[in-house]
């Protein structure tokens, strides 16, 4: 729970202008949605998002049209943001941080930046979706998968494991999104579950065993569709976008992994209140609106992500969610841990493939 602290007049101001200065705030690098509300001084939130806008821009834009209250959205990369947050300390504008994994907001409640959520929002979700101390919330879940085209492959020999990719019968059909985010996400808590030796061995296995580099899971989900590969490393949902996009033209399915494998984890998105921010029942709110049942079910049926709101559930068309999902984790030092994630994908030559 929180203490409401009055807000300084010269902070509001601030925010008025930030939200009526459109171009000033592209400048600044900020994404600003500033829906506007009739008459009087409405309240304003700047929200640093590692959710894309794509993803999640629908659901803050409900949250005005909802509340009044006007967002100022920063969107970038989760790492980066956490780290921009640290640096800037308490004089940081954000209030709200959205990140991609719980990596990045545990290493900001590790430096105590974070405050404590409404214990009616933290009721919400499970015990395991949100961080023992309260500080942050998942508010949905992504499965990395096995992508795989259903006109070259039976699905009786798929593999248990992602190990099993660096078999011969693998050899150069498996696309891997090494620079993407998300991937790098998986590989770091690959790297923090199994060790730098197993992860680094895995990697170069891949490599050697011609592993072919795409930029996005997207672009991934297309490849295999049009079976210009076989095989692709990616989360869950795309391919689910591309089947509603395409229908039975896209001739492509996911692949979960055996119960346990790291390969089919669950990564879940998280939302947190920064601890300097003066507008703290406001920022609840929004975490509020991202676990209601009707953003939960637009952000299943829509996005096909896994809500993690207790009672909403997940779209028709999804499967059970995996049970191996990746909840609290111990990051001591985001910088220096996802710095290594990316000297080992880039020594390993997956991006050069």
């Amino acid at each position: 729970m929180h203490e409401t602290t009055p807000r300084r007049p010269h902070r509001r101001q601030g925010r008025q202008l930030a939200a009526m200065a459109t171009t000033i705030l592209l400048v600044l690098g900020l994404s600003a949605s500033t829906t506007a509300c009739g008459g009087g001084d409405p309240e304003s939130l700047t929200v640093y998002s590692g959710r894309s806008e794509k993803l999640i821009g629908p659901i803050l834009e409900a949250f005005t049209a909802d509340t009044g209250i006007v967002l100022d959205v920063r969107y970038g990369s989760s790492n980066d943001l956490a780290l921009l947050l640290a640096e800037e300390g308490d004089k940081s504008p954000a209030d709200v941080f959205l990140s991609r994994s719980p990596g990045p907001a545990g290493f900001l409640d590790d430096l105590g930046m974070l405050a404590g959520i409404d214990d009616d929002i933290l009721d919400r979700v499970a015990d395991g979706d949100h961080s023992p101390d309260g500080t942050w919330v998942g508010f949905a879940g992504r499965g990395r998968v096995l992508v795989y085209n259903i006109d070259e492959v039976d699905a009786a020999d798929l593999p248990d494991s992602v190990f099993d990719l660096t078999g011969p019968e693998y050899q150069g059909r498996v696309a891997v999104p090494g620079s993407n985010s998300s991937f790098q996400d998986w590989f770091t808590l690959f790297r923090l579950r199994n060790g730098d030796d197993v992860a680094i061995a895995w990697l170069d296995d891949m490599v050697a065993n011609g592993s072919r580099f795409y930029p996005k899971n997207g672009a991934i989900v297309e490849a295999v569709g049009r079976n210009e590969i076989q095989f692709g490393l990616v989360n869950h949902y795309y391919n689910f976008q591309k089947v509603a996009a395409n229908g039975d033209a896209q001739r492509s399915a996911n692949h979960g992994f055996a119960h346990g494998d790291d390969g089919g984890l669950m990564i879940i998105a998280t939302a947190a209140v920064i601890d300097s921010s003066e507008e703290k029942d406001a920022a609840n709110k929004l975490l509020a609106h991202l676990l209601s049942d009707e953003q939960q079910t637009y952000l299943t049926d829509k996005v096909y992500e896994y809500p993690l709101a207790l009672g909403v559930e997940s779209a028709d068309v999804l499967p059970p969610a995996p049970t191996d999902r990746v909840g609290a984790v111990d990051i001591d030092d985001l910088a220096a841990e996802f710095r290594r994630t990316m000297e080992i994908i880039e020594a390993s030559g997956v991006l050069d493939q």
